[in-house]
């Protein structure tokens, strides 16, 4: 499977340059593969090698792979062998957020705990897949909201349990910044999953209300900037405003008790990060005064926040202790997430005290044995039905009402008609296309390039096999690519195709050779070219062309 790499947002990467933590909290070994190592997973791969955890990468780039290998000193696997190799407990998951509930899905299938980058899936429904799986299996999910584990993050929530600041008034997040712009999500899923994060630990509970507003100024319905209005049960109000249309970088969060408050900014240094104000407000005389007090800088131990939590990672995994961030606090998280996005659409606020639960998505219109593998982005129709160990891959399409067999890949960028039937251990690559009707035998082989070398990259010399309607391949033939089959032509078991074969012909040995001609119902022609099965008539049109003979009474 190929797995992209997240292109991670640098408003989501809080660094330092202080020493890293140590490694001596790691009882037993963990070793976890980083898959996507784009340009956040690389962080994710610098700190699990750095904390003795990282036993391989999965990447789509060769290039990068053997870059990031080497460097490592790790290696390279598709996402199918780590999850086949004993030796890896975990995956982390820093490929982009479309994917990020089927793999983890895969992941968790396979015996590996998982950490998974933010946000946790892009539905609610999905999630919820997600931790099921988990809680089946026993294994440790923890969702990557990063803040959660910055130390200046936890000492302010320390000190809001310890009453430092009294009773909570109102929470507020501003994340802004000038970039990245995106035209597939808006920025109130790209920069906001982490403020909420903290905002639900503060305030101890799901929101009540979500009212949230975006504006679209680059792209048509993407929203730039947006603000958000959540009220809680507890009488505390939240607002995140967040912008990838702002000249300067802003990353604070400010927090209101009726005995003080406090400023978290992450853009400050260490020693300012995070500051109390033991500001009041006095009643006289029935009006509101302000009593103003000098701002109190918090100490807080300078630690990479990403450390830490690649290594409370490791800790929930040995001691199968629950993460901080799991999968329930992740499914927290997203519900706010569709809040504020059914908000941005309706122009109305969102209750989700009385909202019904998100319903189950349908059922696909296929069958798929459950040891089979349907990528996302991959398109199936009804009444087709995928047997067990097949793996369909994205972008590929297969019609109606198809039967495809044990041990079957097809894909990626396959099309498949309807009413094909594709046997056991086949296997469709790029290139291959097939018509209507067509029938692969068990073991039948398709290439795609005519001289492969392992060590070459030759994607971009595919050539096409495209298969005609009602077209037979026997048993362990192999089609050379850039080769096409005829509609209702006949490939024999065991032939080795090297050059066109016309509609109709029936072919046979190595190099495959036209040995006689086939009706549209699969019956070999005799001298008198009349189907034995259904009386229908053919006759030669030229050297290598057999058409039906079309009767006065047919077309009346």
């Amino acid at each position: 499977m190929t797995i992209i790499s997240k292109e991670a947002e640098k408003d989501d990467a809080p660094k330092s340059d202080v020493a890293p933590v140590p490694n001596s909290t790691l009882g037993p070994a963990v070793r976890v593969a980083v898959v996507g190592c784009g340009y956040w997973g690389i962080n994710l791969v610098r700190n699990f090698h750095a904390l003795g955890a990282l036993a391989a990468i999965s990447e789509a780039s060769p290039t990068r792979a053997d870059e990031l290998s080497r460097q490592f000193e790790v290696p390279a696997l598709p996402f199918e062998a780590v999850l086949a190799d004993p030796a890896i407990h975990a995956v982390v998951l820093a490929t982009p957020a479309e994917t990020h509930a089927a793999l983890a899905i895969r992941a968790i299938e396979a015996g590996k705990h998982v950490f998974v980058e933010k946000p946790l899936a892009l539905a609610e429904t999905d999630a919820a897949m997600v931790r099921r799986a988990a809680e089946a299996h026993g294994r440790v999910v923890m969702v990557g909201h990063l803040l959660q584990y910055h130390p200046a993050f936890l000492r302010l929530k320390q000190m809001v349990a310890e009453g430092r600041l009294g009773r909570l008034r109102y929470v507020y997040s501003n994340r802004l910044n000038l970039g990245k712009f995106r035209n597939t999500e808006n920025v109130f899923w790209s920069f906001a999953p982490h403020d909420i994060s903290m905002i639900l630990a503060l305030t101890g509970g799901p929101p009540d209300r979500v009212h949230a507003v975006g504006h679209s100024f680059l792209y048509t319905g993407i929203a730039d900037l947006t603000t958000t209005h959540m009220t809680f049960r507890n009488g505390i109000s939240g607002h995140i405003h967040v912008s990838w249309l702002h000249p300067v970088k802003e990353q604070k969060l400010v927090v209101v008790g009726d005995a003080g408050m406090a400023v978290f900014n992450d853009g400050e240094p260490w020693a300012s990060k995070l500051m109390l104000y033991p500001h009041r407000v006095d009643w006289r005389d029935g009006m509101p005064e302000p009593n103003k007090a000098d701002a109190i800088p918090i100490e807080v131990l300078p630690a990479e926040p990403l450390r830490l939590e690649c290594l409370h990672f490791l800790d929930c995994v040995r001691d199968g202790k629950q993460p901080r961030t799991d999968v329930t606090e992740g499914i927290g998280v997203l519900a706010v997430l569709e809040a504020a996005q059914r908000s941005m659409k309706s122009g109305a606020a969102v209750d989700l005290t009385t909202a019904e639960p998100a319903a189950a998505p349908p059922p696909p219109p296929y069958t798929a044995h459950a040891t089979a593998c349907v990528d996302d982005g991959a398109a199936i129709g009804a009444g087709t039905k995928i047997w067990h160990f097949s793996h369909i891959l994205k972008n590929t399409v297969i019609g109606r009402d198809c039967t495809i067999g044990q041990n079957v890949v097809i894909g990626p960028n396959v099309t498949v008609g309807d009413r094909c039937k594709i046997q056991n251990n086949v296997s469709l690559y790029a290139g291959v296309t097939l018509e209507d009707g067509v029938f692969c035998g068990p073991s039948c082989v398709f290439t795609n390039v005519n001289n492969p070398r392992a060590e070459v990259e030759r994607k971009d010399e595919f050539r096409p096999t495209p298969v005609g309607r009602g077209a037979t391949i026997g048993a362990n033939a192999t089609i050379v690519c850039g080769h096409s089959l005829g509609a209702y032509s006949f490939v024999a078991a065991g032939a080795v195709v090297t050059k066109d074969v016309p509609p109709h012909a029936l072919v046979a040995g190595n190099p495959a050779r036209r040995i006689g001609w086939m009706s549209h119902a699969g019956e070999k022609l005799g001298p008198d070219l009349v189907c034995p099965r259904t009386g229908t008539r053919y006759r030669l049109d030229g050297p290598n062309r057999l058409v039906e003979v079309v009767e006065e009474a047919k077309i009346a």
